[in-house]
């Protein structure tokens, strides 16, 4: 069963999204903010982040970057996803390291499909 770290600061928003992908077939495990993140990146060894660009302490964008830094992340899948999507957004977070990118509200199937595509791709 892949593992999916979901970093969400949004209760509401993390505990549907675990729902909903745990009956998928996933295992998750959660971050609730940027720094948690980057510890549980290495800790828990997921197969893919799914990491909100607004969190508090530490923004997706730079606990991307720092996920990326360390030994052995460089291939780690992350999607970003954002409530907020502005014009530029998808092109930060590609260049912040996240290898794709969706917005929420999300859709379901939508993300099923990236987060499948990501998962086949060798690391």
């Amino acid at each position: 069963m892949p593992k999916i770290l979901l970093v969400e600061d949004n209760e509401m928003n993390r505990d549907m999204l675990t729902r909903r992908l745990a009956r998928a077939g996933y295992e998750i495990v959660h971050a609730a903010d940027g720094e948690e993140a980057i510890v549980k990146a290495v800790d828990e060894t997921p197969d893919l982040i799914l990491m909100d660009l607004s969190l508090p302490k530490i923004d997706g964008w730079e606990a991307t970057r720092r996920i990326r830094a360390k030994d052995g992340q460089a291939g780690l899948p992350v999607i970003a996803l954002t409530a907020h999507a502005m014009a530029g957004d998808r092109e930060r977070a590609l260049a912040a390291g996240c290898d794709d990118f969706d917005t929420k509200p999300v859709d379901l199937p939508r993300l099923l499909g990236k987060i499948e595509t990501l998962l086949a791709r060798p690391r």
